[in-house]
């Protein structure tokens, strides 16, 4: 599937900012599943530097610097992707997770996507009895790593509420798992925690997710948002994989990976510090549009 995706953020400031440097993690990352065909960042007002470069993770970064004075900066990421995932069916289950957890742990490479960079709490992600002990409840003895990994995506969809005003960025794992509400980033941090705590490796996931309006609605413009996800090592053989525990699914072409890190601080779509004082607003529209396969497809034709 290819997408054209445009996703603007705009800050509003009560009193003039004299001075901005911002990190973006807005372009998506070039993988063995996607191919990015065209993409582009423009800021308003005009970056006074732009440079690029490639994250510990592998993710694309953008640090840009404004020095003129302003009362609203726009951000827009613009890019056509290619998404083509392996189809992970039903009779794919994978080995045994203690067998994963101990070739995961014996792993020696600190390559990009080596294994043992997602073993290990982090402060978002700490390893915690109750969150350990929920995730136990899928990994039975001997139960393959795919099918007990796409069971606590489903259990943690079943059992917890999507409540947009019920956490902030900096809410802890931990209590959003005791209030059973949250959103997407809160159910990928409970669901790594469960996971490294029992010894497998696990990355947070930044990205978005292709959403489908109720039959006989126009699909809004500005409606879809950015999410978040669980890649999940399932050995040698299989690799990553990725599962959705907001929507209770394994990933497949619907999803637009961003970034990966060990917990959303290291993935964070714009982070950043500011001259100027006041209150800001911060309004986020992104669109995801499918392209059908059959359209010819030229590279950076709609930026």
């Amino acid at each position: 599937m290819i997408y054209e995706v445009r996703h603007l953020t705009t800050y509003r400031y009560n009193s003039p900012v004299s001075y901005a440097r911002c990190t973006l993690r807005l372009t998506p990352r070039e993988t063995a599943d996607q191919a990015v065909l065209a993409s582009a960042i423009s800021v308003s007002p005009r970056a006074s530097s732009m440079r690029h470069r490639t994250g510990p993770f592998g993710e694309r970064v953008t640090a840009v610097i404004v020095e003129t004075p302003h009362s609203e900066l726009k951000i827009e990421a613009t890019c056509k992707v290619q998404v083509k995932r392996t189809d992970v069916g039903r009779s794919v289950r994978g080995a045994p997770w203690e067998s994963v957890r101990e070739a995961a742990l014996a792993s020696a490479s600190l390559d990009i996507g080596a294994p043992a960079n997602f073993l290990y709490p982090t402060a978002q992600v700490p390893v915690l009895p109750a969150l350990t002990d929920y995730a136990r409840r899928a990994f039975a003895p001997e139960r393959p790593i795919i099918e007990a990994a796409f069971a606590l995506a489903r259990t943690i969809q079943a059992e917890f509420k999507y409540d947009s005003k019920a956490t902030l960025v900096t809410t802890p794992a931990i209590d959003a798992f005791q209030a059973r509400r949250g959103v997407c980033q809160d159910f990928t941090h409970i669901m790594l925690a469960g996971l490294r705590g029992l010894g497998l490796s696990a990355a947070y996931v930044s990205g978005y997710l292709r959403t489908v309006p109720p039959p006989g609605q126009k699909r809004l413009e500005g409606a879809d948002a950015t999410h978040a996800w669980v890649d999940l090592w399932c050995g040698e053989a299989l690799g990553w994989i990725g599962f959705d525990p907001t929507n209770g699914l394994i990933v497949a072409d619907d999803h637009i990976e961003l970034a990966v890190g060990r917990d959303y601080a290291d993935v964070s779509p714009i982070d950043g510090v500011i001259l100027g004082s006041g209150d800001q607003d911060l309004t986020v529209a992104v669109d995801v549009k499918p392209i059908t396969e059959a359209a010819e497809v030229e590279a950076g034709s709609f930026l």
